[in-house]
């Protein structure tokens, strides 16, 4: 391998998230290619090679998989060499047949010298990779229970699931909605042709911190698999989405964000193809509801935008020439008689909903996108994981000017 090289950093961690990063000549290659083909390939079998001879696998155990193996794996991989051939204009992927076979040979070698001089290390890889294998083993009895039993004998629907008579996708959307009451009230409001209300009772599983065995032990979570029509794990085919629109419609506080956080963690995680293909919102609910006489109203979202509302009313009362008193509180200034801060999504009856957050045209969406994965990665593993920390570093750096639309990911 003359004028040739090759580095490689391996690390693992706790988390179930595989991390790798490749480079040539310095130079990311996003899409992988002949290095990374040969980094996998070497790790499976250097890790089954030592499992066996180590006892630690037994004799009729079948063989780690990749995906046991590379669960929790942090790695970057840089390769040297005078001639790269990348594939596609945009250079993401490397094409060199030979580089990896010397990905492997490194590998080979120095890694299995490295578990060899290391036992207590070793035996750490080997018992995640063995936990991971575990679980898949029972994700996969718990997945072929729900999911696969289901669609061989005409599984329902969740029962809580309110559907829309439409069956085209492109004009369908979903409305997940926290709690009981708000989905009884969206029920009443919606538009039952295109709009369907799945309500979630409390805050879903943090999957995060859970494998799909336990997903799919989760009423919530099954119940939302089940609606959306996609599947799961190696079943996932975003084909079957049944709704072209999935709306996440929680109350406008702490608790509502949190509960959207959870469920944006488990599409990103376990769904990412629904979120890359611009399916996800977020519902904005008003915050604030202001009366005046003659049945008059405005919906306010934000304290900024009823305190505008508030100074317009009293500079039209000034304009018609209606004497307006500097002393009185601002709501008497602009001619109110009532504000009323919507503490939830249930304080709202039917019509208010359908009024604000659901038809479509007057209500307010936010579209979740991606545009830097890595980093959306890095975020939900901060936010979501199980490194308190972490993730208390995170709220303390922000917590003056934290805004769930506002975080850029």
């Amino acid at each position: 391998m003359e004028d040739s090289g090759v580095e490689i950093a391996v690390q693992y961690n706790d988390t179930y998230v595989e991390t790798v990063k490749p480079f040539a000549n310095n130079v990311l290659t996003p899409d992988g290619g002949t290095h990374i083909i040969g980094f996998r390939s070497a790790l499976t079998r250097v890790i089954n090679d030592y499992a066996r001879k180590s006892s630690l696998l037994k004799e009729k155990e079948d063989n780690l998989t990749g995906d046991d193996i590379r669960e929790g794996l942090t790695a970057i991989i840089l390769v040297k060499l005078p001639d790269p051939q990348f594939e596609g204009q945009t250079k993401n992927k490397l094409g060199n047949p030979e580089v990896r076979r010397y990905v492997e040979q490194v590998m080979n070698e120095y890694f299995a010298y490295y578990l060899d001089e290391n036992p207590n290390v070793a035996k750490k890889i080997v018992g995640k990779a063995l936990l991971a294998a575990r679980a898949r083993k029972a994700a996969r009895a718990a997945r072929d229970n729900v999911i696969r039993k289901g669609a061989l004998d005409g599984l329902s629907l969740p029962g809580k699931l309110a559907d829309c008579s439409s069956k085209n996708p492109a004009d369908s959307e979903i409305y997940i909605v926290e709690g009981d009451s708000a989905g009884g009230s969206a029920k009443s409001g919606r538009d039952s042709k295109t709009q369907a209300i799945l309500p979630l009772r409390g805050k879903v599983l943090n999957v995060e911190r859970a494998r799909l065995d336990r997903m799919l032990n989760n009423n919530e979570i099954v119940s939302l698999i089940k609606a959306l029509g996609v599947g799961i794990g190696d079943q996932f085919d975003v084909a079957g989405l049944r709704y072209h629109r999935i709306i996440i419609m929680t109350d406008a506080d702490v608790d509502g964000s949190h509960i959207s956080t959870l469920l944006l963690t488990f599409l990103f995680r376990y769904m990412r193809e629904v979120i890359d293909g611009g399916h996800v919102y977020l519902a904005k609910p008003p915050l604030f509801l202001l009366k005046a006489a003659g049945n008059k109203r405005w919906y306010a979202y934000s304290d900024e935008e009823r305190d505008e509302i508030i100074n317009q009313l009293i500079e039209d009362r000034k304009a018609r020439g209606t004497a307006v008193d500097s002393n009185d509180s601002f709501n008497k200034q602009a001619g109110l008689s009532d504000i009323q801060r919507y503490k939830g999504l249930g304080e709202m009856d039917a019509d208010q909903l359908w009024e604000t957050t659901m038809n479509p045209d007057n209500r307010v969406l936010i579209q979740v996108k991606v545009d830097d994965a890595e980093k959306a990665d890095a975020i939900f593993t901060k936010l979501m994981g199980d490194e308190v920390q972490l993730r208390k570093s995170f709220i303390q750096s922000r917590a003056r000017t934290a805004n769930i639309e506002e975080l850029d990911i």
